[in-house]
């Protein structure tokens, strides 16, 4: 369940294992690749090449796409379970990690995985964002932060030579924002970018990164961080290096602000709506935690955007941890109500450890859980009962518009074509009716052609 990283390196890593296997995805998207199709900001295509590594599994023809498929409501996990001797659930995380502050229900505080699925064509968010705002908190420090920070300032007519909807390219045109103050509650060390993303926050043009000189603070386990890591000394080189710069050559149109220690502590608001956002001063420990120390600090803001993490959703007959947002596991084993593995199910991927790592610990994450279903299957623990076509026999009786591989080839040289129009690489479909029309080959879909 899931195609997107976690799922299809799943199923290449269960094809190559020896096992005789027959092996179908289930997709709740009419497209494959999850994340890095709905996750990715459009302007870092290097990331998005990982899209031709997985295009290039799918292509092989043994692993069975069927898109368009909300396992949990066109089909059950027990009726996947009767009918497949093993099912991986790789549903990823789709919704913001919840940020308990007062005014946090404010209607201009946003879930950063909102703005994103908004500006990446998600076909199940709304096509309108309210960009009214010209001062903005973002909450977090980690890569999703500079991505909504620089998706916010960034040049339209930079971003509108990716494969951004148009929608998104004709809102952000009207957006009147100015500057975007990134917060973080830890030291510079602490940080959680890359040193990729930071440096090509610096290269956006008309836009300067302020940091400031009084937010820095090192202690004990922020210079062993320093020492022991290459990707930490980049980064905190590269954010002591703006330090330095002079007010004077601060003169780009907008501005995003880094300021570290300030621990979020309310949304101020007025009359019901978002006015700023107050911080409490941090100071570190010695241990790279931090504790408050009492100094408030307030930040004129009319939005906020909460990028302090993704969470999972729960899936229709699996047991799901509310407080950490994933399925109980024991190394991709899930874990019954009794802590006993349910046998045949499986987890893999962000639902089963959290949203954390980069593609190369998804990777790895698959190996370990493929490596538990292959040691029950030689154990004999596997059996199911059914035959898999059944299901796909249900899904077409019960007229689910499934999708498949073919399908979404089809899907992909439609948006190809449509950015050429353009000079594009691609335009991305955004509805969902379209691309399922596309895919299918629908009659109706001639007049999207």
């Amino acid at each position: 369940m899931g195609a997107g990283p976690a799922g299809i390196y799943a199923a290449d890593i269960l094809s190559k294992s020896g096992l005789p296997v027959s092996i179908d995805m289930f997709e709740r998207l009419p497209a494959p690749y999850g994340l890095v199709r709905y996750g990715v900001a459009p302007d870092h295509p290097r990331i998005k090449q990982i899209m031709v590594a997985l295009f290039r599994i799918l292509e092989r023809g043994d692993i069975r796409l069927i898109g368009n498929v909300d396992v949990g409501e066109d089909v059950s996990v027990a009726q996947l379970r009767e009918h497949y001797d093993a099912v991986v659930l790789a549903t990823g995380s789709d919704r913001d990690a919840p940020l308990d502050l007062p005014g946090a229900d404010l209607p201009e505080v946003y879930g950063a995985s909102e703005f994103v699925f908004w500006y990446d064509g998600h076909p199940d968010v709304p096509r309108t964002w309210p960009l009214v705002a010209r001062e903005v908190a973002v909450l977090g420090v980690g890569n999703v932060a500079l991505d909504v920070a620089r998706i916010l300032t960034k040049r339209v007519d930079d971003l509108a030579r990716t494969d951004i909807p148009d929608n998104v390219v004709q809102a952000l045109r009207d957006n009147p924002v100015t500057d975007v103050h990134v917060f973080g509650r830890r030291g510079p060390a602490q940080a959680k970018f890359t040193p990729l993303e930071l440096r090509e926050l610096g290269q956006v043009p008309g836009v300067d990164v302020v940091v400031y000189e009084e937010d820095f603070d090192f202690d004990d386990a922020s210079e062993a961080a320093i020492r022991s890591s290459n990707q930490t000394k980049q980064v905190v080189k590269q954010l002591v290096d703006w330090t330095l710069k002079e007010p004077a050559d601060l003169t780009a149109p907008r501005r995003i602000h880094l300021h570290f220690l300030h621990s979020p502590v309310e949304v101020l608001g007025r009359d019901g709506h978002v006015v700023g956002i107050r911080t409490e001063r941090t100071a570190l420990q010695g241990d790279g935690t931090v504790r408050g120390t009492g100094e408030f600090v307030d930040t004129p803001v009319q939005a906020v955007y909460r990028a302090v993490g993704y969470f999972s959703s729960p899936i229709a007959g699996v047991p799901f941890d509310d407080v950490h947002g994933v399925v109980p596991n024991a190394e991709g084993r899930v874990l019954g109500g009794d802590g006993q593995p349910v046998p045949g199910l499986y987890a893999s991927g962000w639902v089963k450890r959290g949203p954390v790592g980069l593609i190369g610990s998804t990777k790895s994450d698959a190996q370990q859980t493929i490596a538990h279903l292959v040691e029950d299957a030689h154990a004999g623990r596997l059996h199911a009962s059914g035959d898999r076509d059944a299901v796909v026999r249900a899904l077409e009786a019960a007229g689910v518009r499934y999708t498949t591989w073919q399908g979404w080839e089809l899907l992909d040289a439609y948006e190809r074509g449509l950015g050429e129009q353009t000079g594009r690489e691609r335009l991305k479909v955004v509805e969902r009716e379209t691309m399922v029309a596309v895919s299918r080959v629908e009659e109706h879909a001639g007049k999207l052609w």
